[in-house]
């Protein structure tokens, strides 16, 4: 494939847990454009929580589908400074730059897999740096750079196994008893918890859109209601629904279902269909507060 794919001018989508109150996005863009004055910068995203290196992989992995064909500038490294890879790694559409410690990872599976990968190991493509804690603006910004310019991937540094990427930690669902146990991925700015459970998981345990299942956070069990759209639930009515990247949510209309749950990042949730004669322990509050909402109080 040819050295620098992509559209004229070039794209350089960044993501990262800089957030926008330091310098620190706008100093890296500036060094891309340094190498790649033409090139086009996409803010993916700057609000990755510090430090999340998994919150930045799904995050990457969400996106990358829908990035245009470039380079994918990705940087959550709390292993700045350390012996931890600086890496380029050359996918079908392109080049995804970042630390090796997992971020890259999932995004690279979806693409297919990489090509070549190489450890950015040559200081003539990188920035002179007084100390090694800004990895961002002295190694990876240049690399994106220099990539999207045209500069052959193998003059940024040594090549290495792409077999040897350090892996994505994205969990897998369990099948415990009957029931899909899974875990929260996401949880998006309206309170929509995103799961690593795919409506598959729930039609194998029997549990059909539109139907009751049995939801368990924690000590908390609770009947909900497969819906097909977050409108479809009915106020105070706890429901699941298939999001926009396939994956089940939990979700509560107009309301943050994260934050009523008690939920963050990594929670445990199980899912499966309701026990005969069961109300799913559905607190009373809650039931006498749909009864009120449905008769229009």
């Amino acid at each position: 494939m040819p050295e620098h794919p992509g559209s004229d001018p070039p794209v350089v989508s960044f993501l990262s847990d800089y957030g926008l109150v330091d310098e620190f996005v706008g100093v890296c863009k500036a060094v891309v454009l340094r190498a790649a004055p033409t090139a086009q910068i996409i803010d993916v995203t700057h609000g990755i929580p510090p430090y999340d290196v998994r919150a930045g992989a799904l995050t990457l992995a969400r996106s990358i589908q829908y990035l245009p064909p470039g380079i994918v500038l990705a940087v959550v490294d709390p292993g700045v400074g350390t012996d931890r890879r600086a890496v380029a790694v050359e996918v079908e559409t392109g080049f995804l730059v970042g630390p090796d410690n997992g971020l890259l990872a999932p995004a690279v599976a979806m693409l297919g897999g990489a090509s070549r990968v190489v450890s950015l190991t040559n200081p003539e493509y990188q920035l002179e740096a007084p100390g090694a804690t800004f990895a961002g603006r002295d190694i990876f910004a240049p690399a994106a750079g220099y990539l999207a310019a045209g500069t052959p991937l193998e003059l940024l540094g040594d090549q290495v196994d792409p077999m040897s990427l350090v892996p994505g930690t994205v969990p897998l669902p369990r099948d415990e008893g009957g029931r899909a146990e899974g875990e929260v991925l996401w949880i998006d700015r309206y309170g929509n918890a995103q799961l690593n459970i795919d409506p598959g998981d729930l039609a194998a345990l029997g549990v059909e859109p539109g139907g009751p299942l049995e939801i368990r956070c924690g000590t908390d069990r609770r009947t909900g209601r497969w819906v097909g759209s977050y409108a479809e639930a009915t106020p105070y009515e706890l429901a699941v629904v298939v999001d926009s990247y396939g994956l089940v949510s939990l979700t509560l209309d107009r309301r943050p279902a994260a934050e009523e749950l008690g939920l963050q990042p990594g929670s445990a949730v199980t899912l499966g269909p309701v026990a005969p004669g069961g109300t799913g322990g559905v607190p009373p509050t809650t039931a006498a507060g749909a009864a009120k909402g449905r008769a229009g109080a």
